[in-house]
């Protein structure tokens, strides 16, 4: 799988959203630890932008930005063949075909390393007129199924059902999930006292107050 195959199955602009702000509201729930969280939504990154990111803790990330313009997501797999550091610069066409209005996303601090090297293996973008996600003219290495990291970065931006996240909770915090709760949040209704424990019984909906807030997640 690549970003070729990514953009194909994608979602519009809005439904990824939605789901992004459902994720990070859903381990904050798990997880009072935002630090050690892996997924985040800052509804607030700038004052005409948001922006949701996936961090795994071991090298690998992506970062999602939503305008105006758009969104645009750029993700990296520090073991993919097509990593900037084998060659000192991006992969060619991965960011060769980045819009205008996106390119000050290429070269974002938050999203390159401490020289200035865009930390990136898979981009892909849609502009707020477009009807589907785009990325770059790309001549993939061979010996690989995921060559650019995209199938295992976007996963769970692919696979949005309640089943999946609960699977990657499950796994990733070890622990039981309550599969109801998850849907309950995936869903973007409001949190209660009750789902809020079901998830975590050693949070409280009012300690939660500032992530619901600083999520942009709807409150009842």
């Amino acid at each position: 799988m690549t970003v070729h195959d990514i953009a194909r199955r994608l979602p519009d602009i809005g439904t990824l959203r939605d789901h992004c702000r459902a994720m990070a509201m859903a381990e904050a729930v798990l997880n009072p630890e935002a630090a050690h969280r892996r997924h985040h939504f800052d509804a607030r990154w700038s004052d005409t932008e948001e922006l949701a990111s996936m961090d795994t803790g071991s090298g690998d990330d992506h970062s999602i930005v939503f305008s105006a313009a758009g969104a645009y997501l750029r993700g990296f797999d520090h073991e993919s063949p097509m990593s900037p550091y084998v060659d000192d610069r991006p992969w060619p066409g991965v960011l060769d075909d980045v819009p205008e209005v996106f390119r000050p996303y290429v070269t974002e601090p938050a999203f390159s390393d401490e020289d200035g090297l865009p930390c990136v293996t898979a981009c892909l973008w849609r502009e707020s007129g477009d009807d589907a996600w785009r990325a770059g003219t790309i001549e993939f290495p061979e010996g690989t199924d995921d060559p650019d990291g995209a199938g295992y970065l976007f996963e769970l931006l692919v696979d949005r059902s309640p089943e999946a996240f609960r699977e990657f909770a499950r796994d990733y915090y070890e622990t039981p999930v309550d599969l109801a709760a998850v849907r309950h949040v995936l869903a973007l209704r409001p949190l209660t006292d009750e789902v809020v424990a079901a998830l975590n019984p050693e949070v409280t909906l009012a300690e939660l107050a500032d992530d619901i807030t600083g999520i942009g997640y709807p409150r009842g």
